[in-house]
């Protein structure tokens, strides 16, 4: 077991250290602006991810959005679209982010976009932005995950030749509808003896950003069986939620937005307000979160901490509580925080010990959970793949 989670940790390591990982975000924020109600004075501390979420958190009113990531590509490409949202046309601006193509990008990025961008995403993009201007494959079927969502449409579009029900599932007018459809002519033809046996390889897990860590959180509470649990969050998502608005979803089958269902960065009214000096609220650091937070000096008055924890609560915990004693430091008073898992029954933030007045304490104690809100909002998750999520904030 030593030696295959060494072998596991290795692929995830290759994978997130030499790559563009997430092209776009993969946690919803409407659940977050509820979770949080943001205020004009939030300072906000949120994982990188693809940008769009921090974006989307500068337009809910917030004073500051600090966006962190320890891979530096990530930041280079939320600085991308800070470039663009500087320097482009609405028009264009859509055409590159949300069709995910832009014929004569290297032009455009050049002539406009390079000198908004700092050194390291400059040296990325200089070597990258060809990604935008290719007729056989828009910038959202690259990278780790992008990759992982083009061979799986080639899977749906000329293995099993499923396109025309994906696209019926799309645009269906009631759930009820997509329920039908899914589970009359797109279940059994989509779960094949293949895809199950791909989406067990920790390798895709690493293209998709999961961990072993992560995978043994969802396997304690299914059994060993990581595909079920994914056959279950995406049948939820084909079958309660509706996907006219999923724009998760519809980009990771399509390879691309549509301009009534994107996010909210995307949008003519929300471009316009960010153009309007909005984005400059959003900065991008290059760094741990307990990293930032030690050289932060201002508090912090609501963190959105992804899944990045159950990556730690293995062989890392000590890193998990050197980050939560970073995160008690510089919270302000009565502070919020979301996170999320993949398991459903956590119980790695309960052993998390920090100092506290010269105490040493359970960082639970500082903690008052908002598990009502929190039921009330995770089944609406448009993402639907976390087991659960979690709202708290510091008792002072």
């Amino acid at each position: 077991m030593a030696v295959f989670d060494w072998f596991s940790r290795r692929i995830f390591n290759t994978v997130h250290r030499n790559n563009l990982v997430y092209n776009t975000c993969w946690e919803d924020p409407r659940l977050d602006r509820v979770a949080l109600d943001f205020g004009p004075r939030d300072h906000v501390l949120v994982i990188t991810s693809a940008g769009c979420n921090a974006l989307d958190y500068a337009l809910a009113g917030v004073e500051r959005v600090y966006a962190v990531d320890m891979n530096p590509r990530q930041n280079a490409l939320l600085e991308l679209k800070k470039a663009g949202i500087r320097a482009l046309d609405y028009d264009t601006f859509f055409k590159m982010f949300g069709d995910g193509r832009l014929p004569g990008v290297r032009k455009i990025y050049a002539d406009k976009l390079r000198n908004h961008l700092d050194d390291w995403s400059r040296q990325f993009w200089d070597r990258k932005i060809k990604w935008f201007d290719n007729r056989r494959r828009t910038f959202y079927f690259r990278g780790t995950s992008g990759t992982f969502a083009r061979m799986m449409k080639i899977y749906t579009d000329k293995v099993i030749r499923v396109r025309p029900y994906l696209d019926q599932i799309l645009n269906a007018d009631t759930v009820e509808e997509q329920a039908e459809i899914y589970n009359s002519k797109l279940r059994d033809k989509f779960w094949s003896n293949l895809v199950k046996f791909t989406l067990n390889r920790d390798t895709t897990m690493a293209m998709l950003g999961v961990p072993r860590a992560q995978r043994r959180q969802i396997e304690a509470t299914y059994d060993g069986d990581l595909v079920r649990y994914i056959q279950e969050c995406l049948e939820g998502v084909m079958v309660r939620l509706p996907m006219k608005d999923n724009y998760f979803w519809r980009l990771y089958m399509n390879g691309q937005y549509t301009r009534d269902c994107c996010p909210t960065y995307l949008e003519p009214e929300n471009f316009e307000k960010l153009k309007g000096g909005i984005v400059d609220r959003v900065s991008t650091h290059t760094d741990s979160v307990q990293g930032f937070l030690e050289k932060h000096p201002w508090k912090i008055s609501k963190f959105i901490l992804l899944d990045h924890m159950d990556w730690l609560s293995d062989h890392f915990f000590p890193l998990l509580e050197a980050e939560w004693q970073a995160i008690v430091d510089k919270a302000s008073p009565q502070a919020r925080l979301i996170w999320r898992s993949g398991g459903f029954n956590t119980d790695f933030i309960d052993q998390v010990h920090v100092t506290k007045n010269e105490q040493r304490v359970k960082v639970n104690s500082l903690l008052t959970y908002n598990p009502e809100l929190a039921a009330e909002l995770h089944p609406k998750d448009r993402v639907h793949t976390y087991g659960s999520f979690f709202i708290a904030q510091f008792n002072d």
